[in-house]
């Protein structure tokens, strides 16, 4: 029955057999003496040697990942063994975040070559943090490794939340809190009452307190974020993007529009490809957790492990595909290209414009747009790239009724607009404050007036009393405004509490206990040319 529903869920082909053994509680030795224990599906009735996936977890081995990553793959070709990280259900040692997947996943390849029921295949397969133990091993990995397929995740796992000039809270937050509370009893019957308490601990003050009031004792790893930015020498050995160009197992991606790390998976493509391996890419119009998008990435790595992992698992080469495949969003359709950022795409500036204007043309004169930010009532995330049930595509109404966000708009399209590849803003901004956020994001306005987030991103400043163009840089995106459409731009100060909130006083985030709200300007005029730089496609790629 579950075999059957994971199969219509996934879309994926039919299954080779339905009958599978388990074996539970394998012990793996590490260098140090430490165990990590983990599961071997594999057929009942199949042959020995089968290519072998492996997926490390620090989410346990039973449940979801059983019945959607193992079960489904044990069925079609593979035999999977599902390991529990260091210091995690059952695994011994202590959990230290991202610290020690190298060591342990390269003593765990080990170990797996030298079993008698192993093949001579291996493919690594997961997502997020089970994408990057791979990344953690890529460069090292022993002759048998054929394949990687690392989903929604990246080589720095962590380190774009920690960006000095823009503080991701939500999510390194959140994830910390999750992973500390995950094998308490009745943990997943507790999901309500925790989410409260995470809504609690994102309003306290100072935050380095907050992890208390979410979880009831210190995170480590929340201090961590909390107190260190991307380059502090802390984070220093869990960063592998130095590694990515030394890969030469056949690698395929797949990534979503609004997942958290798609800048840096982007990043790791583009090191293959400048390397001059053949990476393969798919990008999606999904988020990193909500579940009707997980099933979709999901169903999508798994139909790429069987097609791509298993023909080079089998000394063969996949069917032939372009290197990138694209869902182009207000198209819905899919697209091939052969590299990312596609060719054809040339940046375009639409300038705000006096009245809440958004057009190519220069701006005329015109005074400055004003808001007040208040971090004590902070402009809310809606949408967009979360791990909130609400993440991806919503409906901005609430949010640009506020009078702490700025909208332009174009004029209704005549024409459809194609923007595929890296987008940016420039904002002429000044603040009565030396310290502020500028907040840009990219939506499309139907026919019904209804505006829909597309992409976004922040700028933290130290200087921002003084008038300057601030450089915003956001989400990478596929997508197609239709004639009829309009192109919106939204500026604004925060969206909390996906970017930490910004206390207006210098103070670290850590041990932040002021807020001071200040008065925002918006310059566009001839001397100060504010705009969003869109890649166009031209009309040939029509």
């Amino acid at each position: 029955m579950i075999s059957r529903l994971v199969q219509n869920l996934l879309k994926l082909p039919a299954p080779a057999t339905r009958r599978l053994a388990v074996q539970r509680d394998l012990r793996v030795p590490m260098p140090d003496g430490v165990e990590l224990l983990a599961d071997r599906w594999a057929p009942r009735d199949g042959p020995a040697g089968l290519p072998t996936a492996l997926v490390r977890t620090p989410y346990g081995r039973r449940g979801a990942f059983g019945a959607i990553l193992a079960r489904p793959l044990a069925e079609r070709g593979f035999q999977v063994l599902i390991q529990s990280t260091r210091g995690g259900f059952g695994s011994g040692g202590v959990f230290d975040p991202l610290r020690q997947e190298r060591e342990d996943g390269l003593a765990t390849l080990e170990w797996l070559v030298r079993q008698p029921w192993a093949g001579d295949a291996i493919v690594l397969v997961g997502a997020s943090y089970l994408g990057y133990v791979q990344w953690a091993v890529a460069d090292r990995v022993p002759p048998q490794v054929k394949a990687m397929i690392p989903q929604v995740t990246e080589s720095g796992l962590t380190l774009e939340f920690l960006r000095e000039d823009g503080l991701s809270l939500e999510t390194p937050f959140g994830w910390g809190v999750q992973v500390a509370v995950q094998e308490r009893r009745f943990a997943v019957f507790r999901q309500r009452s925790q989410a409260k308490k995470l809504r609690q601990a994102f309003a306290t003050l100072p935050l380095a307190q907050a992890d208390v009031v979410a979880i009831g004792h210190r995170s480590d790893y929340v201090q961590d974020v909390l107190a260190h930015p991307e380059h502090h020498p802390r984070w220093a050995e869990i960063g592998h993007r130095h590694r990515v160009a030394d890969v030469t197992v056949p690698v395929s991606s797949v990534a979503g529009w609004y997942d958290i790390f798609l800048p840096g998976q982007l990043r790791d493509f583009r090191a293959l490809q400048e390397a001059g391996r053949r990476p393969r890419l798919t990008v999606g119009p999904w988020t990193h957790a909500a579940r009707a998008d997980l099933l979709g990435s999901t169903g999508a790595t798994l139909r790429e492990t069987l097609e791509f992992g298993l023909a080079h698992a089998r000394g063969g080469q996949p069917p032939e595909r372009a290197p990138v495949r694209l869902f182009v969003m207000g198209e819905e359709a899919w697209r091939d290209f052969a590299s990312w950022p596609p060719e054809g795409y040339a940046p375009q500036r639409f300038h705000l414009q006096p009245g809440g204007g958004l057009a190519p043309g220069a701006p005329g004169a015109s005074a400055p747009d004003g808001y007040r930010y208040d971090p004590a009532d902070p402009t809310p995330a809606a949408g967009g790239v979360r791990m909130a049930p609400d993440a991806g595509r919503v409906g901005n109404a609430v949010l640009e009724a506020r009078a702490d966000v700025l909208t332009y708009t174009t004029a209704v399209l005549g024409e459809d607009v194609e923007v595929i590849g890296d987008v940016h803003a420039e904002i002429w901004f000044r603040s009565s404050l030396r310290f502020a956020d500028v907040f840009v994001r990219l939506c499309d306005v139907g026919p019904d007036g209804r505006s829909v987030n597309v992409c976004d991103g922040l700028t933290s400043l130290r200087e921002a009393g003084d008038l300057a163009a601030v450089t915003v840089r956001m989400w990478p995106t596929a997508h197609r405004f239709r004639r009829g459409h309009r192109i919106r731009v939204q500026v604004s100060s925060g969206a909390f509490p996906r970017y930490a909130r910004n206390p207006g006083t210098g103070e670290p985030h850590a041990t932040a206990v002021t807020l001071r709200a200040a008065d925002q300007e918006v310059h566009h005029d001839p001397a100060h040319p504010s705009a969003i730089v869109l890649p166009v496609a031209s009309p040939s790629v029509h």
